[in-house]
């Protein structure tokens, strides 16, 4: 499901339907009608590991939940078995893998995979290599993408697009100052730095429209006005110490623009405006600009904030807050997509889930994780 909303929040991919279509075995061919129901997978014993990471807090701790309640109904349908399995780290994670590997390769159907770091791609590789087939989630690796069934992630440069233009649509001027939180290091980051540029430059299209040409940006301005934080390593506290670092340069406070990579990035911009860490002084110049704050993911926390029932002698002070959603349920997408393969059904290989802006209009319309 590409977005959590109340308007259509529907767990797993339609399980009745699954029982009615799995008529395949594991090879990606189909023996019998429609009414078999995978028996040939199950007779072979087709199992389907899904690897994540664990699920501790927040996004990813969700992530967790949701690709249990689809291993769930997978193993309800019947057609083939699942299990969950989770790692604190990527060492953890290749390990897993490896041990997966070097049993009876006859009895695996498929792994699903969100890799932990880049360092995955061994791994990655040595199931190419065994020739089992597999769908990576949320972070992929560039070097090994090609060989997955499908990349399932959110629409990532859309993330960006979707702040851009939520600051132009509130008066944002070219070569205006921004500046940019970002999670880490990965293909993740890189591509939410992309696209908030590439909108500005008319370059990608953010629901459906591109910015207005009176408000495109030039490659210079992008260059001179966008500061970037480095890695904050999808933490709120980091992000915490490292705006109230920022703003003991009372100067910085003139940042009317802040683009967030992540809610828990945003919450840790508000904690410390909550805080004592920030001077009065440097605190009314701030507010004084009216700034703006975007962030991602769909905490619910944050949707708090947006719907006013937290933190609202901060936001008044404010030009506005916003989410662009990016569910932790894709996880049931990449493994309903395996599913989809091993019926021997076409599977998109590059499978990019659509992002929406959540406003104080909207947000009611939207459930956040915890």
């Amino acid at each position: 499901m590409a977005n959590i909303t109340r308007r259509s929040f529907v767990v797993g991919s339609g399980a009745t339907a699954l029982v009615a279509a799995l008529a395949g075995c594991s090879g990606g061919e189909t023996s019998g009608g429609a009414g078999s129901a995978g028996s040939a997978a199950a007779a072979s014993g087709g199992h389907i590991y899904v690897l994540t990471a664990s699920p501790d807090h927040g996004w990813t701790g969700q992530v967790g939940v949701f690709a249990q309640e689809k291993v769930d109904e997978v193993n309800e349908a019947g057609a083939y078995t699942a299990e969950l399995q989770t790692a604190g780290a990527a060492a953890d994670q290749i390990a897993q893998v490896e041990d997966i590997l070097a049993g009876d390769l006859s009895g695996v159907a498929g792994i699903v995979i969100q890799p932990l770091d880049d360092t995955v791609q061994s791994a990655i590789q040595q199931i190419v290599d065994a020739g089992v087939p597999y769908v990576a989630f949320d972070r992929i690796i560039e070097a090994v993408q090609d060989s997955a069934v499908a990349n399932v992630k959110g629409d990532n440069e859309g993330i960006g697009a979707g702040s851009a233009a939520y600051f132009v649509q509130n008066g944002m001027q070219p070569g205006d100052p921004v500046y940019i939180y970002q999670g880490d290091t990965s293909s993740v980051t890189t591509l939410r730095d992309n696209g908030f540029s590439e909108y500005l430059l008319g370059n990608l299209e953010f629901d459906g429209e591109t910015v207005p040409e009176d408000q495109k940006w030039t490659q210079e301005q992008i260059d001179s006005a966008i500061t970037k934080s480095g890695a904050m390593n999808w933490s709120r506290s980091d992000t915490k110490a490292a705006f109230e670092a920022l703003l003991g340069d009372e100067a910085n406070a003139s940042i009317k623009w802040w683009y967030a990579e992540d809610d828990e990035l945003a919450m840790g911009i508000l904690e410390a405006l909550n805080g004592g860490g920030i001077s009065d002084s440097t605190k009314e110049a701030f507010y004084a600009t009216k700034p703006f704050v975007t962030g991602c993911g769909g905490l619910q926390e944050y949707y708090d904030v947006i719907g006013g029932d937290s933190y609202q002698d901060i936001v008044s002070n404010l030009g506005g807050v916003m989410s662009v959603t990016y569910s932790p349920s894709m996880i049931q997408t990449a493994i309903q997509d395996m599913v989809d393969h091993l019926d021997g059904k076409e599977v998109e290989q590059d499978h990019v889930i659509a992002c929406e802006n959540v406003t104080s209009e909207n947000v009611d319309d939207y459930v956040g994780f915890e």
